[in-house]
């Protein structure tokens, strides 16, 4: 398994002299799968046109273009460049799009529509010339065919997000964005008139079977896709509650669950080339010390699983 970083960044693009290295485009991976010849499509934000016109230049030549997208939710950067991606326009193209379903009564295709009206975009879902068909996830396991397997885990974020775990003749590849640990909810000070013993006691064990819940579902990955969009400082510092993680728990998290390969996503568009260099110096590089093979992803790099 080989995965391409098309776009790294959350919340909205940020190109510039400031993100060169890194890259300023939002959420999007390729995870393809040369033995079976199988693409696998992670997120579309505006990475994805790059590799909507990769695929134009090299795939459509030797046949129709066929993928599967995997949405992790619909927050805007990770599904912003969808209509971008050129593929999609072309007869023959065949897509497969997964997802979760935010709302009962709303499907994943009713979300992603609601990009494709005159309002926001000159093309209708209608108008698309490409094969498209839509399956709607829960927190599941499915067998994709093929020999790929797949497993999905709800994550805590503002708005319904999936966690995927793909497998494959031995190999592991994981994703846990967009996600934050999970907290007690419920006032824990004794001291505060708020405060109620037993509902303090049940937030802090739900919190903690969730956390383990997740920590059960990356284990042993050889290549962990994690939410760092924040420091630790950051988001101590009024940033909880907003649906991300630090690079430290991360770390934390890889380092005790036999993860192989853990790779840094969602970087803040705030964020600096030069401030991701030097975190990798202060956090990155004492936790290789300590086995783990950890590093920032970087647009436009491709690695083995």
């Amino acid at each position: 398994m080989q995965v391409t970083f098309w776009g790294v960044r959350g919340s909205i693009p940020c190109p510039g002299p400031q993100t060169v290295k890194y890259g300023g485009n939002t959420a999007c991976l390729e995870l393809y799968i040369e033995k079976i010849d199988r693409r696998i499509i992670l997120d579309a934000g505006s990475g994805i046109r790059l590799l909507g016109n990769k695929l134009m230049a090299e795939q459509l030549p030797k046949g129709p273009i066929e993928a599967d997208i995997f949405f992790t939710h619909t927050h805007w950067d990770h599904i912003m460049g969808f209509p971008f991606f050129t593929p999609v326009f072309i007869p023959g193209t065949k897509l497969n799009i997964y997802g979760p379903v935010t709302f009962e009564n709303e499907t994943l295709q009713d979300a992603l529509n609601g990009q494709w009206t005159y309002r926001y975009f000159p093309v209708r879902h209608e108008e698309l010339s490409s094969e498209i068909k839509y399956i709607d996830l829960k927190e599941e396991q499915l067998d994709l065919g093929q020999g790929l397997f797949l497993q999905t885990k709800y994550l805590n974020h503002p708005l319904l997000c999936l966690g995927y775990r793909f497998e494959f003749e031995g190999r592991t590849f994981c994703t846990a964005y967009d996600t934050e640990p999970f907290r007690n909810l419920f006032c824990s000070d004794p001291q505060d008139p708020a405060y109620d013993e037993t509902m303090a006691l049940e937030g802090a064990k739900v919190a903690e079977e969730e956390n383990n819940r997740l920590e059960r579902f990356i284990t042993g990955a050889d290549m962990l896709i994690y939410d760092t969009m924040y420091t630790q400082q950051e988001l101590d510092n009024g940033r909880q509650g907003w649906g991300h993680s630090s690079m430290e728990y991360a770390i934390e998290v890889a380092l005790r669950n036999d993860v192989k390969r853990l790779i840094l996503f969602h970087h803040d568009p705030g964020r600096t080339d030069e401030q991701l260099d030097q975190l990798t110096e202060s956090l990155c590089k004492p936790a290789q010390r300590q086995g783990l093979d950890v590093s920032f992803a970087i647009e436009g790099k491709t690695m083995e699983v």
